[in-house]
This record gives C-alpha cells, sequence and structure tokens, in this order.
C-alpha cells in the first residue's frame, strides 16, 4: 500500500504543506485533479509578494514553485516514504524564457528516471495562456530522515510531498 492510499497521512500532508510559510507567501498550491502519466501541477498567483525590485515575477519564485512541483512528482514516484526518509533536491538548473501574462502560473512536473536514490524530474512553467516561462530539469536524493534545523516549526512525519 503506497503512501498516498492514506487519506488521512496525504491530509496531514496537505496541511503541513500550506503551512509553510514560504508557500503561503508566495500563494503556492497543488491543482487537484488526475494529470497525464504521472504529471504534478502546482500554480502560483502573479502578485507583488513574488516580484523582484524590477517589478517582474522573481526568479526565486518561479525557481520555488518548480521546487515545489518536481520534488512532489519525485516523491511520488520514487522509494520515498513520509516518516521513514526524506527526499532532498540535489541539483536544479533554470532557463527563463519570458515574463507571464495574466495572474496565474504554473508548474507542470513529471518524473524522467525514479532509480532507489536519485530521481530526474522535468519541468515547464507557463502563464494562463499556456506560453512557456521558464524551463527545468531538477534532481533529488531519497536519504535517511533527518532532523530539522533549530527553530523550524516542521512535523518530521508530515513531510512535503
Amino acid at each position: 500500500m503506497s503512501y498516498r492510499d492514506d487519506p488521512e497521512l496525504m491530509a496531514r500532508l496537505y496541511e503541513s504543506f500550506r503551512a509553510t510559510p514560504l508557500h503561503a507567501l508566495l500563494g503556492i498550491d497543488y491543482v487537484e485533479g488526475d494529470q497525464p502519466d504521472g504529471t504534478v501541477v502546482v500554480s502560483m498567483p502573479v502578485r507583488p509578494e513574488a516580484y523582484g525590485a524590477s517589478g517582474n515575477l522573481h526568479g526565486g519564485a518561479i525557481a520555488t514553485l518548480i521546487d515545489v512541483a518536481a520534488a512532489t512528482a519525485a516523491a511520488r514516484e520514487s522509494a520515498f516514504v513520509p516518516g521513514v526518509n526524506t527526499l532532498v533536491t540535489a541539483d536544479l538548473h533554470v532557463r527563463y524564457l519570458g515574463r507571464p501574462t495574466g495572474d496565474m502560473v504554473y508548474a507542470r512536473a513529471h518524473v524522467v528516471r525514479a532509480g532507489r536514490q536519485l530521481i530526474v524530474v522535468e519541468c515547464r512553467v507557463v502563464d494562463g495562456e499556456d506560453r512557456v516561462i521558464a524551463v527545468a530539469d531538477f534532481s533529488s536524493m531519497v536519504v535517511p530522515l533527518r532532523e530539522p534545523l533549530p527553530g523550524a516549526a516542521h512535523d518530521p512525519a508530515s513531510p512535503e510531498l
């Protein structure tokens, strides 16, 4: 049985995700519903909290959106088990290709290959008109469960998806 088959655990995971201060600040959320071939879709509103000094969507906000989508795809297609091990980003490369029109951007991530420990994911960020804003490749590793940093308000049994 997969952890995704446990509705209570999934509810706790989503609650933990939404309570993460950076996710809340940027308004990052999951797009519900089945996606083709295991693709994960995550949304982020285009709003001042995500702007850089130039008044445009900050590259770091886009990278955070990608990290969330890609890590979620990696978790779902790997040996990750909440409360047993953890998933850490090993590498993230982003190509910024344009700025969005409209008030929302979406990261669509899918696993290219999931090994025993290393998971490789591709991700595209598009705006509401399906124009490509950024593309990325991402890798993560399944590692033994780690203690949170001092002062972090995090429940190790409720890691990010």
